[in-house]
C-alpha cells in the first residue's frame, strides 16, 4: 500500500513531542466511564479483566483496546477511543493486561509486549458471546506491538476481526529501548522504572521464592528490569532473547488483515525501525502514516477528539465499506 499522507498538523505548542506528550498522559480529562466488567479465567488459572460498554442491546460490533507499558483500561488515552466509538455506534471492550486491574495477578508470570494468547482469550471470549459479527482492535504503544505480533503470527485469523489500528507503537522493541534510555527521554523512563519497580515490590511479597528486594533495589533501568524479570518469567534467555522474539517489525509483512500503522515523526520513543515503510510499500494490508507531529499518542486537536481517535474510527469504517461493497 502507498503510504498515506496525513492530514494531521499540531497548532502552537503541541507542535511539540515533549508538551504533547505530556499533556495527552498526565493533564487530558475524558468524561466516560465503563458500565461493566467480565473477569476473562484463563487456562494457566490466571485472569484478565475486561472493561465493557455498550451502544445498545442489540449491537453487532466492538472494539477491543489494548493499553500501553504500565497502562490499565481507564487511561485518558483508553477513554478517549472508548468514548469516541460508543458515541459513533460501537461497543467497547477494554484489556487489562494481568496485573493491570488494580488487582495483583494469581502468577508470578504477568503481561510483556509478545503475550498474544491473552489477546486471543479475550477474542475468544466474546465470540462465545455469539454477538458481534465485526469486531475491530486498537493497540497503543506495547499493546500496539502486541496486537500488531497477533495479527502476523496467526495462520488464521478469526472472520470477525475486518481490521485495526495501532497508534505510536515500538515495532523494534530493544531499538526503541535504547531511545527511552536518551537523555531527552528520562523523565519517562524514570517514570516508568519507578511504576514497575513498584509492582515488582508488590510480586516480590507474594512470589519471594523468585525474586529478592536486592534485586529490585538494583533495576536502574528499563533494560535490567527486563533482564531480571519480564525475560525469565515468561520463558525467554534473557533481555534481548525476548526483544527479537516479540517485536512486531518481524511479523508485519504477515499480516492480511486491513491494518492502520500510525506514527507520529516527532516520537521521541520511537527508533527508526518503528517506521516500516518498505514494508508497508510492499504489503496490501499494511498502512503506515506517519504525522510530522503527535509525539508519543499526544494527536491534541482543540474541541474534537484526538487525531489519532478520528483517525482510527474513520479507518476501520472505511475498511468496513470496501469489505462490505467487495462482498456485492
Amino acid at each position: 500500500m502507498p503510504i498515506i499522507k496525513s492530514e494531521y498538523t499540531a497548532s502552537g505548542i503541541f507542535k511539540n513531542a515533549h508538551v504533547s506528550s505530556i499533556y495527552a498522559a498526565t493533564l487530558r480529562k475524558v468524561d466516560f466511564s465503563f458500565t461493566a466488567k467480565n473477569r476473562i479465567e484463563l487456562s494457566d488459572g490466571d485472569f484478565l479483566d475486561l472493561e465493557r460498554s455498550f451502544y445498545s442491546s442489540k449491537n453487532n460490533k466492538i472494539v477491543i483496546l489494548l493499553h500501553g507499558l504500565a497502562g490499565n483500561a481507564n487511561r485518558p488515552y483508553m477513554l478517549g477511543m472508548a468514548k469516541h466509538f460508543q458515541k459513533n455506534g460501537w461497543d467497547v471492550a477494554s484489556m487489562n493486561f494481568r496485573s493491570c486491574s488494580g488487582e495483583m495477578n494469581r502468577l508470578y508470570r504477568s503481561y510483556h509486549a509478545g503475550a498474544t494468547k491473552d489477546l486471543e482469550a479475550i477474542i475468544n471470549h466474546l465470540q462465545q458471546e455469539n454477538r458481534y459479527k465485526e469486531i475491530a482492535l486498537v493497540g497503543f504503544s506495547l499493546g500496539g506491538n502486541l496486537m500488531l505480533k497477533y495479527l502476523g503470527e496467526q495462520n488464521q485469523i478469526p472472520s470477525e476481526i475486518k481490521s485495526a489500528v495501532a497508534v505510536s507503537t515500538p515495532c523494534d522493541l530493544g531499538a526503541s529501548l535504547e531511545e527511552l534510555d536518551k537523555t531527552h527521554n528520562f523523565l519517562y523512563s524514570k517514570r516508568f522504572i519507578k511504576n514497575l519497580k513498584k509492582e515488582l515490590q508488590l510480586r516480590q511479597t507474594h512470589f519471594p521464592s523468585e525474586i529478592s528486594k536486592e534485586e529490585i533495589k538494583q533495576c536502574n533501568s528499563l533494560l535490567a528490569i527486563d533482564e531480571l524479570y519480564t525475560s525469565r518469567a515468561h520463558g525467554f534467555k534473557d533481555a534481548s532473547d525476548y526483544y527479537k522474539k516479540c517485536s512486531c517489525i518481524g511479523f508485519l509483512p504477515e499480516i492480511k488483515t486491513p491494518t492502520l500503522l500510525l506514527n507520529a515523526q516527532n516520537d521521541t520513543f520511537l527508533s527508526p525501525n518503528s517506521y516500516p515503510i518498505a514494508v508497508a510499500k510492499h504489503s496490501e494490508f499494511l498502512h503506515l502514516e506517519i504525522p510530522k507531529h503527535g509525539g508519543h499518542v499526544g494527536f491534541f486537536q482543540s474541541k474534537k477528539p484526538y487525531y489519532h481517535e478520528q483517525r482510527a474510527l474513520e479507518f476501520i469504517t472505511e475498511r468496513k465499506s470496501i469489505t462490505s461493497e467487495s462482498a456485492k
